[in-house]
């Protein structure tokens, strides 16, 4: 079994029971057993390990994990302390940056962000090396869907923030009034001077979530 916490296996155990979810189990042992895929297989649920149900204050959506080695680490956007920043994190420190007047933390690792209540989820969860999207339409997305589903069920209220057209898709399935939809370009370099950078998404997080008597995340 796929490593998930208590909180969220109960949560998510009638996907896990379905026959969609034990065909990808059975396909991804094969991946893994003859590809190198990303993230580690003890990795892969660790947006969920890293941030219980109910203290979810924060949605980013990716779309599926970095494919190149040493990179994927479970959580969208982080990678490892000691990585390279990936173009698209690079971006996101940049606007960080530029709506606060800091400066962000060299490392990539947004372990940090998760302690705090972002739960840093992608629509994909697993990935063949140097082949992006290649686990795309296998299954991943029934399941990251539900999650979103369940947290829209939720009464207390989650800001998302939703960057491109994969995480708007997903995004569709936000449909009660109480939560926060913020949407713009996806940060990666082919897009992010078309509506990411500048769109004040993290200032703006933090103001819904002081209004909410939440704290704010240091995004630092």
């Amino acid at each position: 079994m796929i490593q998930i916490t208590k909180n969220w296996y109960e949560i998510l155990k009638p996907e896990f029971e379905k026959e969609y979810f034990k065909k990808l189990q059975e396909w991804l042992n094969e991946e893994y057993s003859s590809h190198t895929i990303f993230p580690p297989y003890n990795q892969i649920f660790n947006a969920l390990n890293m941030v219980k149900f109910n203290d979810v204050k924060v949605v980013i959506i990716g779309q599926d994990p970095y494919h190149e080695i040493g990179q994927a680490m479970g959580m969208s956007f982080s990678v490892p302390k000691g990585q390279e920043l990936p173009p698209s994190l690079k971006n996101i420190y940049k606007e960080i940056e530029n709506e606060f007047g800091i400066k962000c933390e060299e490392n990539g690792d947004l372990t940090r962000w998760a302690k705090q209540g972002v739960l840093l989820l992608n629509a994909v969860l697993t990935v063949r090396q140097g082949q992006a999207n290649s686990h795309k339409g296998k299954g991943w997305e029934n399941i990251t869907t539900e999650i979103i589903k369940k947290l829209n069920q939720r009464k207390d209220p989650v800001v998302f923030l939703l960057w491109g057209a994969n995480a708007k898709a997903i995004g569709e399935n936000i449909t009660n009034s109480w939560h926060y939809v913020l949407k713009s370009a996806h940060p990666s370099p082919l897009s992010a001077y078309n509506g990411f950078l500048g769109n004040n998404h993290f200032k703006k997080c933090n103001e819904i979530l002081k209004s909410l008597g939440k704290s704010e995340i240091d995004w630092r």
